[in-house]
């Protein structure tokens, strides 16, 4: 028996309870999952004119809405370039305007609704550790910057001063982006959800969903039942038997963070200007200072549930190679939590029945790309016309040999820290 870890992200905080309720009767529309997704679909369809309900297996925020970096990073994990060669012309500008909008709809969200969300928008640097790193940076920098992004390419000198960090060749910097608060994000999603007339109840898993006619059937672990026109199916990471071919289709990791106490005045030259940062490794870490002047890193963790402090070990590693200064600041928080990939690193829409939605796969940008898929999906439930979304639906398929995924992964990331650690 392992003793109890301290584990508790640096941004947990008494937040107002949201006033639950469940709709009895038909709706035209079922979300499973309060998360980003769940919720932003559930607000826009409910000023759509819909009836909604949203049901949660947990706690509001219990998933990756909530103990996520806080990151928002506009843009996809391929560059403008690529998403044309990917998806044709057409398809794939709409997607890159899309793209390109993400970290806009989540501020402008929070100021036109007036959220008590922590929020700081000062960009966000991917720091280059290798000359090649530095290459792709610049073709990054140079494809946004002709989409008309506020990029900019950094030189040593520069990444130096903006991160006080040791290492760098330079980098890639979006002022567009930003960090939040991720839990206090999704607990006002709840909040203007439920007060656009959405139904939401916690705590209550989903059991069961079937076909029935033209709707949907959904039941519950707590004996409830509700007929739904269309379901969303909001579970990303946390897929699991409701519908297995989800689960199946997607690759599921560990992000393990760490924090720091707060630092002192003398340690002001880190992150001074506010930027978040991930960098260049292929097992990356990324990092930010919260409000409260405490380093917050973060980073790939064992594929199983921690055992004891020791699985936080090789963040702190990183966070002294970066910040040897750092080597005598304690770490006083630790957490973890699941994120959801795809095999190609692009985000699914997926409707494998009618009326059976999904999105799934964040790739890093969940905050800013969750958020904003919401709307389109509730007009897409509203209209039927599949040319509201930024991307086409797509089949739902399995990864082959996924019940070994986990092995494959852990062998890949052992191997990848090796390549890291000849590169460093």
């Amino acid at each position: 028996m392992h003793p109890p870890l301290p584990v508790s992200p640096v941004w947990r905080r008494p937040v107002s309870p949201i006033a639950c309720r469940f709709t009895e009767g038909d709706v035209d529309l079922v979300v499973v999952g309060a998360g980003y997704q769940g919720l932003s679909t559930a607000l826009h369809a409910a000023r759509l004119g819909l009836s909604v309900q949203v049901i949660e297996a947990g706690d509001i925020g219990a998933g990756a809405s909530g103990v996520n970096g806080g990151q928002v990073i506009p843009g996809l994990k391929q560059d403008p370039e690529t998403l044309i060669s990917l998806f044709g012309d057409e398809a794939g500008k709409r997607l890159i305007r899309f793209a390109a909008k993400t970290a806009d709809v989540v501020y402008d969200l929070i100021g036109r609704e007036e959220l008590d969300v922590e929020h700081v928008r000062s960009g966000w640097i991917q720091a280059a550790h290798t000359e090649a790193a530095l290459q792709a940076a610049g073709q990054r920098n140079r494809q946004w910057r002709a989409q008309g992004a506020d990029v900019a390419l950094l030189n040593q000198a520069e990444i130096a001063l903006l991160t006080g960090a040791e290492g760098y060749r330079g980098g890639f910097l979006d002022r567009r982006a930003g960090v939040v608060n991720p839990l206090a994000l999704v607990h006002e999603l709840a909040r203007i959800a439920t007060e656009a007339g959405a139904g939401l109840v916690t705590e209550d898993p989903v059991t069961s969903l079937v076909r029935d006619g033209t709707s949907w059937r959904v039941g519950t672990k707590g004996g409830r039942s509700i007929r739904a026109r269309k379901v969303l199916l909001a579970t990303n990471a946390y897929s699991g038997p409701l519908l297995p071919k989800l689960a199946q289709s997607l690759v599921w990791l560990h992000s393990f963070q760490i924090a720091t106490e707060p630092l002192p005045a003398e340690f002001d030259i880190i992150l001074a200007s506010g930027q978040a940062v991930s960098d260049s490794r292929r097992i990356l870490v990324y990092y930010r200072r919260a409000p409260d002047g405490r380093m917050v890193l973060g980073g790939r963790g064992p594929m199983r549930p921690p055992r004891s402090t020791e699985d936080w070990a090789h963040l702190e590693r990183a966070l002294h190679r970066l910040y040897p200064m750092l080597s005598g600041i304690p770490i006083s928080r630790r957490w973890f939590g699941r994120v959801a990939m795809t095999s190609d690193h692009l985000p699914h829409l997926h409707e494998p029945q009618p009326g059976l939605l999904m999105a799934a796969g964040c790739q890093g940008r969940g905050i800013g790309l969750m958020v904003s898929l919401g709307e389109p999906i509730a007009q897409y439930v509203a209209t039927g016309d599949p040319g509201v979304l930024p991307l086409p639906i797509s089949p739902l398929r399995g990864i082959p040999l996924h019940p070994f995924r986990r092995i494959g992964i852990a062998a890949h990331v052992a191997w990848y820290r090796l390549l890291d650690g000849v590169e460093r």
